[in-house]
């Protein structure tokens, strides 16, 4: 079984990538731009654009398995290049936003929705199988208040009483390995989140306690936050966050216990996160 990892040079897959290299999974890396990725011995970088359907063939000759992030541009074009291939199994790194009731009108769920639904429609066919990974809210979101916690500790947020379930990028890579190598979880639907529902203030909270920092939040008008990120987030995805956030202020958030009973051992906290990342945070 050859498994070719798309977004080697992200944080699941090049964790996945040596995941499945050390416990002797021959893998392929895979990337938009493959040059100048660090990878473990023997393995074979090769250059695969999600948004470029020119590269999936040579990407995907030989291959029997696939980790997949849901980029739905051209989903419909790498499932069928997939199954004239001869890949049997894909894995997509999917949103548990795929969930919500407005899911095809909020961008971040739709555009999820779009990957999910080529595939599925693939597998429909015969073409292979498909198990969708839906994690929640990633634990490497807070890299996004390093910059602030490092210059002033001062970080301004729209909604800080926001409750999410941070999850260990670590530990959506050990489902996606057991997702690609336990023929069990074959075909399955996996929703992911972290072991406890942290507001932002609490997660910042802990960096500060892990990192020894000072850090203050400072509640802001959705407004500002939205002009403040505008070179880096499209207006209608920030749209999309502060609606989500504005929501997550007024109920619970659901746990689940998927990385245990894949795994075999509990979630990773988010205080384990903010030690395994202290150093983007202590400057």
């Amino acid at each position: 079984m050859t498994v070719l990892v798309t977004g080697s040079r992200g944080r699941v897959g090049s964790t996945l990538l040596t995941l499945l290299h050390d416990r002797g999974v021959p893998v392929r890396a895979a990337s938009a731009g493959p040059a100048g990725l660090v990878l473990p011995a023997g393995v074979a970088a090769v250059r695969c654009d999600l948004r470029d359907p020119a590269t999936f063939p040579a990407a995907l000759d030989g291959v029997d398995s696939v980790f997949l992030y849901a980029e739905p541009s051209h989903a419909e074009a790498f499932a069928a290049e997939a199954r004239a291939a001869g890949v049997r199994h894909v894995v997509l790194l999917s949103s548990s936003a795929v969930l919500s009731p407005d899911a095809e009108a909020n961008p971040i769920g739709a555009s999820h929705l779009a990957a999910e639904r080529a595939l599925a429609a693939a597998a429909a066919g015969g073409a292979f199988d498909v198990t969708f990974l839906r994690p929640g809210a990633f634990a490497t979101n807070a890299l996004q208040w390093a910059p602030a916690i490092t210059s002033t500790g001062v970080v301004d947020l729209p909604h800080p009483e926001a409750v999410g379930d941070p999850i260990h990028e670590e530990d959506v890579a050990e489902v996606a390995y057991a997702a690609l190598t336990d023929d069990r979880l074959r075909g399955s639907t996996l929703v992911l989140t972290g072991p406890e529902a942290l507001t932002f203030t609490e997660q910042l909270e802990v960096l500060g306690r892990v990192t020894g920092r000072g850090i203050t939040v400072r509640p802001v008008p959705p407004e500002e936050w939205k002009a403040s990120v505008a070179q880096y987030v499209p207006a209608e995805f920030a749209d999309a966050l502060l609606d989500h956030w504005s929501a997550c202020t007024t109920g619970p958030v659901a746990l689940t216990r998927t990385v245990e009973e894949v795994t075999g051992r509990p979630a990773r906290t988010f205080a384990r996160w903010a030690a395994d990342h202290a150093d983007a945070f202590t400057g």
